[in-house]
């Protein structure tokens, strides 16, 4: 801060506030709360396929969890609750080399369900957990 003495216009003491050590004060919190924000960031690593152009058809060693609804989800075309969509995903993997599954969701479920059929699947000692893209209808 900063006072100015002397003869001005209006005669007396003036007072005039030096913005530039406010301005560093600002400058390094903008810092501070940018590197905090870069730390904070949390994901989820999954691996996406390439989309392709021809359809093919699933090999027997596929294992696909097909998200229906909230409580509906289809493994390799068969009915379950999602109570038990970990306790059936244990009981595939079990024994299995390749621990691999895709998750397929429908247009109109929520991310959350989604999200649960990839948790139970991590659960459920699956390695490697692939999303199966929409089909592109450009």
């Amino acid at each position: 801060m900063g006072a100015k003495v002397g003869k001005g216009s209006r005669g007396g003491p003036q007072a005039d506030i030096n913005m530039t050590p406010m301005i560093d004060i600002m400058l390094v919190l903008l810092i501070i709360f940018m590197v905090l924000q870069v730390g904070r960031q949390v994901g989820l690593s999954l691996q996406v396929p390439p989309i392709r152009s021809e359809v093919q058809t699933e090999s027997i060693d596929q294992i696909v969890l097909e998200v229906q609804g909230e409580n509906n989800f289809l493994l390799n075309a068969e009915p379950i609750q999602r109570a038990n969509v970990e306790n059936r995903l244990r009981q595939v993997y079990t024994g299995r080399i390749r621990k691999v599954l895709f998750v397929k969701g429908a247009e109109t479920v929520d991310y959350g369900s989604v999200i649960f059929a990839v948790n139970a699947a991590r659960a459920a000692g699956v390695e490697i957990v692939g999303l199966v893209p929409r089909a592109s209808g450009l």
